[in-house]
């Protein structure tokens, strides 16, 4: 069933890897292998490649940059689809408005926005992630957000047929969006944002990437911050309340860092990352009796 969908992929022109690696698709870089990996190299070969796949009652996993994403050790039994950059188009629509396709990372989405003195999207500068993933989880930090910015997003739906929802429509709220529920493939997205000094632009945006190098262990594997805030409460306070950070499974750890991050040490499994944030877990709930929900989407056998 998966190699029937794989060589239509290949047919339409997409790019396909086998017993795909997963750990090369995620910045956590560990877990196992996919079945079948498609790259679309086009908004009609994803179309069509999505519209086949359900014609054979195969749902494939969609993701980008795989950013915010941890990969059991057993793998993907199934296709994933990987939008990338070669659906990555950013262009004006006037002098305030920007359509960019879901493959575009947020950093050319940010230095788009720059040189062309539109400002908004400051807060997503340094976010490792591409605009679809932005989008399916409304990214935010330092006080902003994607629903700040976004105006309307484009998808393919569970038949194959292209759709669109509105601001109003984008169910926008905390780590969420209506994609998050109805399982549509986000294609691009339109930003109304505002004309603003280019030189104030960029001193935001230096900012907040220099704050992110100070307080985040970018220098590791992870997915970025590992738990959600909690109302009332931060992840990674609470964590270091309790007297883990550096604490390690295997090559997992909480960062000495910043205790909202889980990394990669070096050689950690899937399996160890999974043990640690079961632990984190457990040792916050007994100490303040508040659950940390995962930010980090886990998926896979």
């Amino acid at each position: 069933m998966y190699k029937e969908i794989a060589l239509f992929a290949e047919n339409v022109g997409a790019e396909v890897i086998y017993d795909a690696p997963m750990k090369r698709y995620t910045s956590f870089k560990c877990g196992g292998n996919a079945s079948v990996l498609i790259i679309p190299d086009s908004l009609d070969a994803l179309n069509k490649i999505i519209d086949f796949s359900y014609s054979k009652d195969v749902k494939p996993f969609v993701i980008g940059n795989g950013s915010n994403l941890l990969v059991t050790d057993n793998g993907i039994n199934g296709v994933v689809i990987k939008i990338g950059s070669k659906m990555s188009e950013i262009k004006l629509l006037d002098e305030t408005t920007i359509y960019c396709e879901a493959g575009a990372s947020l950093k050319a989405l940010c230095m788009f926005a720059l040189e062309n003195s539109l400002s908004g999207l400051e807060f997503a500068y340094g976010i490792p992630g591409t605009l679809g993933g932005a989008v399916y989880m409304n990214a935010g930090a330092y006080g902003g957000e994607m629903k700040d910015v976004l105006y309307s997003v484009n998808h393919i739906e569970n038949d194959g047929i292209n759709g669109t929802l509105n601001k109003e429509n984008l169910d926008l709220g905390y780590r969420h969006s209506a994609y998050t529920n109805n399982g549509f493939v986000i294609t691009s997205a339109v930003m109304k944002l505002t004309k603003a000094d280019e030189k104030d632009i960029k001193d935001a945006m230096d900012d907040k990437l220099k704050r992110r190098k100070d307080k985040q262990p970018l220098e590791y594997p992870s997915a970025g911050s590992t738990f959600k805030r909690p109302e009332g409460y931060f992840a990674g306070a609470l964590i270091e309340d309790c007297g883990l950070k550096g604490y390690t499974v295997g090559g997992a750890q909480v960062s000495e860092k910043h205790a909202g991050f889980v990394i990669n040490k070096g050689g950690a499994t899937a399996t160890d990352v999974m043990t640690l944030i079961s632990d984190v877990q457990r040792i916050v709930k007994e100490k303040h009796g508040v659950m940390l929900e995962t930010e980090v989407k886990i998926v896979g056998e």
